[in-house]
């Protein structure tokens, strides 16, 4: 697997340990009493609520790291801005060039298409009328 496919993975990792860790945290979060005025709201027994946010915050930052790693293995750009301007020409020309190509044989593809397909049709017209061919 190539690196840019590696961090978008890693992107969309650290998106859902996000979602999930703020889910839960909306979820399992005790109780809070908001104003004076509110009656104290009831006690929530949760032992594992104190745990569950270090084990998420955690991976959330191993993940972090990762991605982090990730883009420190990204290649360097050569040549600065000009360089890559350049070889985005270079390619996009060669692009062109593979697209008439692509163009050209789709066209003889499509003439040939049509040419069978007129065979075709005097094959079964000829079986039809019980013809000899010619």
């Amino acid at each position: 697997m190539d690196i840019i496919s590696q961090l978008q993975e890693q992107v969309d990792l650290i998106a859902s340990l996000a979602f999930n860790t703020i889910g839960t945290l909306q979820r399992d979060a005790p109780p809070v009493r908001l104003s004076p005025e509110y009656p104290e709201p009831p006690a929530n027994p949760s032992d594992d609520f104190a745990e569950q946010p270090k084990l998420m915050s955690s991976a959330l930052v191993k993940a972090a790291k990762q991605f982090d790693a990730l883009v420190a293995a990204l290649p360097l750009a050569e040549g600065g801005e000009e360089v890559q301007l350049k070889r985005i020409a270079e390619l996009q020309a060669e692009n062109d060039a593979v697209g008439r190509e692509f163009q050209r044989q789709l066209e003889a593809a499509e003439k040939e298409l049509k040419q069978v397909q007129e065979l075709f049709s005097q094959a079964t017209d000829n079986c039809l009328n019980l013809k000899k061919p010619d």
